[in-house]
């Protein structure tokens, strides 16, 4: 199946549980001139903020695949660059489901599924 590239700029969230069972909240903004700005965050058992990665880098979606290409992170606030020789910077998925409110994707390799939801650019009366 075709998505149209459109539909993924823009902000979308998402929010689950890490591996060890912490809260863990992911925004995305991808950008229509493919660059992407990805927010990780992660909640310790109180609620507290435990880490914060934010990522650039840049994105592309054909027909159903989208794919992400790291750039750079922040860890903690500290700027690292990417090692672009480095294949953990490259990722593909297969887009199961795209519209104007969800976005739903599995990785290629671990065949992990993802599920965004867009977020609402304005917030008012309908």
């Amino acid at each position: 199946m075709n998505y149209p590239r459109e539909l993924l700029i823009g902000r979308w969230y998402r929010n689950g549980l890490d591996d060890e069972g912490w809260q863990l909240s992911e925004y995305a903004e991808m950008s229509a001139d493919g660059s992407y700005e990805f927010t990780f965050i992660t909640y310790d058992d109180n609620g507290d903020v435990a880490s914060q990665i934010i990522e650039l880098g840049d994105w592309g979606l054909v027909g159903d695949i989208h794919f992400t290409m790291a750039k750079s992170e922040f860890i903690d606030q500290e700027h690292y660059a990417a090692d672009l020789a480095d294949p953990d910077n490259y990722h593909a998925y297969r887009v199961l489901n795209l519209d104007n409110k969800n976005f739903e994707y599995q990785h290629v390799v671990t065949k992990e599924v993802f599920i965004l939801r867009r977020v609402a650019d304005k917030i008012g009366h309908c």
